[in-house]
């Protein structure tokens, strides 16, 4: 988080400079266009501001359909309608290991019975299907991850903190995030790459909702909000990430199609690892605790009882930096892996498998 922060104060002075001498320009001049000029100005600022307000509205009125309420018998969270046929998109959290479900459509009050079709905890997402399809239940258009923009003004829909069809409004502040859920309240633990940053407000119950840009396409789908250690652990006000929508759409086709995922795109090593720590206890690195028979580092000899370091350039300290660190990567990518046997050090050339 502090991180963040530096970033964010480097960031304020140039901007804060620009406006500065742009202000110091528009004073030296005594032209009297500039009195009709400013007119303009002032007159095109509110059409603007109405283009834009109908720009929300209409995205709006064209997504929040699409968006539900989930019921687990504890847990609440949100969804996206996926296709007419009643598969609706969420989060493997939201989900967690039940079964059955209750949804509530934007459009209706009454809850509608869903079964799980399948739940895919390592990428967070999970595919319901409604028991009966509503007449107008109305599927979500998913676009192109590839042309998110940092900038680009989204909003996310969802149910936080239960008050279903809300709405927050935001930017996409950065993309191509690796972020680890951590397993408390209810997170998966996954490692999960490629995920789009948003100054939108994302609360729990906006979990497995729709961030949606202002052409109706869902772009993400909301999973994390980033906790503040200095604030007791509470919410970072606009840090939330969400799962692009390529890798929505690659794993609920999968699920839909054959009842699980049959190709994750997730690199692996095939190993049981655990972090250990030195002489000082800092984490000093991944102890093998089992390797997969067949797997990527048993081909390429590595062994239980070793302890990982590196993988290629990046240093590997501790289960997590090892997860994020192959989520760079791709199934048949090649990469050196360091590791100590016995007190030495030794490197191994692996061709990654999948997870």
């Amino acid at each position: 988080m502090d991180a963040f922060r530096h970033r964010a104060l480097r960031l304020v002075a140039p901007v804060a400079a620009l406006v500065c001498s742009l202000a110091l320009v528009s004073g030296c001049s005594d032209d009297s266009s500039s009195d009709s000029g400013s007119a303009t100005a002032q007159a095109a600022a509110p059409m603007a501001a109405n283009d834009l307000q109908d720009d929300y509205t209409k995205v709006i009125k064209e997504v929040l359909p699409s968006v539900v309420q989930i019921q687990a018998s504890s847990d609440l969270g949100s969804g996206v309608v996926y296709d007419d046929k009643g598969h609706i998109v969420t989060n493997a959290h939201v989900v967690g290991d039940e079964k059955t479900f209750q949804v509530t459509t934007a459009n209706s009050e009454t809850a509608l019975t869903a079964k799980l079709v399948y739940a895919y905890p390592e990428q967070d997402l999970a595919v319901i299907k409604l028991d009966k399809v509503p007449d107008g239940l109305k599927a979500a258009t998913f676009g192109d991850s590839s042309k998110v923009e940092v900038g680009q003004i989204v909003l996310a829909m969802g149910s936080p903190l239960g008050l279903s069809s809300s709405v927050t409004q935001g930017i996409v502040s950065a993309t191509g995030r690796t972020v680890t859920e951590g397993r408390t309240g209810g997170g998966t633990g996954a490692t999960i790459a490629n995920m789009v940053q948003t100054s939108a407000a994302i609360n729990p119950g906006n979990s497995g909702g729709a961030l949606v840009n202002l052409d109706g396409q869902v772009i993400g789908i909301p999973t994390l909000a980033a906790t503040d250690p200095d604030m007791g652990d509470s919410a970072a006000p606009g840090i939330g990430f969400a799962i692009p929508a390529s890798m929505v759409k690659t794993v609920a086709d999968q699920i839909i199609k054959n009842g699980k995922v049959t190709d994750s795109g997730r690199a692996a090593l095939g190993i049981t690892g655990r972090t250990v720590v030195d002489d000082d206890y800092k984490a000093a690195g991944v102890a093998v605790v089992e390797v997969k028979s067949g797997g990527a580092a048993d081909k390429a000899g590595i062994e239980a009882g070793d302890i990982i370091t590196a993988l290629g350039d990046t240093d590997i300290t501790t289960i997590t930096s090892l997860s994020e660190a192959l989520a760079a990567e791709s199934p048949g990518d090649k990469v050196s892996v360091t590791y100590t046997r016995d007190g030495a050090e030794k490197t191994a050339d692996v061709t990654l498998g999948e997870q």
